[in-house]
């Protein structure tokens, strides 16, 4: 009787941690977009399959898994939206989504695939291939008239949303846009895109609160993460940034009214062939935004052309520049144990605006050399301090 007793408890034990690990698969409903008409063979297209899937997922009462087996699916622009009955939906990806092979088929569109609305979202796993290079050719070929592209994945009007697992190959644009959203996390994402595509920009912030990126990869041809303007608490930590143009708040000033950056913790990342480390870029003209409250700690540069910069005249290509004095108001900025080499002379950069210095800027353990030797320091309109050892010398 007592090893029976002791059996049946410990039956009881597995069962209950057994559930407590995988609480949804015992509580919520699988909707496999096969049982919809997908194909995975790559060829059919399985855009309406994944739309009905949607739909079925979003319908239902309880907490739903929408469900993609191993395989490529061919899919174009689709949107999934909110007002759904489900407060908790799962795309549980374990194939390949991809995209037409043709560009022009995505490139009118703004988004490949979009979340819009939502609320309770989590995208685990899988992988994304959006085909962009064609595009990039396009864009490449003077004379040639191409569509801008599309976005990649698309969060908007949104919140409680989680990207856990995703792979993101050369997008045709930006990789990951959240735009007007709350309460993100964006985790184990690997994005992948050549060091000279244009504008697939990582993962693009704006407009949103509550965001964490967190142990990530990104390779592509812009910035590794953009943060724009009105993006409110966000922490990104462990990312790795390379090829690419670092991570940047920016550019901002294109317009008057504008919603200011604040809080905003970069930790523990690694810049590796970078155009710049950590970047802060302003158009120089008038505006009423700002950028504060932003920590920049223990980063690792390997020859990073512009390892710390603040640009506050950007204009790229020297296009068509306002040749203003920008109106962003930037301060209390810390750079604290920020490392490595700058493959220019020039390491640590500060560039700011003639009406409004940038104030509060503070280096903590600062050490950047170029080719071994001892690299430089350019401050314009600066004001603000170093503590400990800071190289290169600092021109606050």
């Amino acid at each position: 009787m007592a090893k029976f007793l002791i059996s049946l408890i410990f039956s009881i034990f597995l069962f209950t941690v057994s559930n407590n690990l995988n609480p949804s698969a015992a509580t919520s409903s699988v909707y496999n977009v096969l049982r919809f008409g997908a194909k995975g063979n790559g060829v059919i297209d399985s855009t309406e399959a994944f739309a009905k899937a949607w739909a079925a997922a979003c319908a239902s009462n309880e907490s739903t898994i929408i469900y993609v087996p191993k395989g490529r699916y061919l899919l174009g622009s689709v949107a999934f939206k909110g007002e759904c009955q489900s407060s908790d939906i799962t795309f549980q990806i374990d194939g390949t989504l991809v995209a037409p092979a043709d560009y022009r088929v995505l490139g009118q569109a703004d988004n490949w695939l979009s979340f819009e609305g939502v609320s309770g979202v989590s995208i685990i796993g899988g992988a994304l291939d959006a085909k962009g290079t064609s595009l990039w050719a396009c864009k490449a070929a003077a004379g040639t008239t191409c569509p801008n592209g599309a976005t990649t994945l698309s969060i908007t009007n949104s919140n409680n949303v989680s990207i856990k697992g995703l792979l993101s190959l050369n997008s045709q644009m930006y990789h990951i846009v959240i735009n007007r959203c709350q309460d993100v996390l964006v985790e184990g994402a690997k994005i992948i895109a050549a060091g000279d595509s244009p504008n697939t920009d990582g993962i693009h912030i704006q407009q949103s609160r509550n965001v964490k990126i967190r142990s990530s990869s990104i390779k592509t041809g812009d910035d590794c993460i953009s943060i724009g303007r009105g993006t409110n608490n966000l922490w990104i930590e462990r990312v790795t940034c390379g090829p690419g143009h670092g991570i940047s708040i920016g550019s901002l000033g294109k317009d008057m009214d504008e919603e200011g950056v604040q809080n905003v913790t970069v930790w523990k990342t690694v810049f590796t062939g970078t155009q710049n480390g950590l970047r802060i870029k302003s158009w120089a003209r008038p505006s009423n935004g700002f950028v504060k409250g932003v920590r920049f700690i223990d980063a690792v540069m390997q020859n990073v052309q512009n390892p710390i910069i603040i640009d506050q005249n950007y204009c790229p290509h020297n296009l068509n520049c306002p040749g203003q004095v920008s109106g962003v108001k930037i301060s209390d900025i810390i750079y604290w144990n920020i490392r490595g080499t700058s493959s220019t002379p020039i390491a640590i950069k500060f560039n700011c605006s003639a009406k409004y210095p940038c104030e509060g800027i503070r280096l903590y353990k600062v050490n950047l050399s170029y080719l071994k030797l001892v690299a430089q320091s350019s401050c314009n309109n600066v004001i603000g301090k170093a503590l400990g050892i800071v190289q290169p010398n600092t021109c606050l």
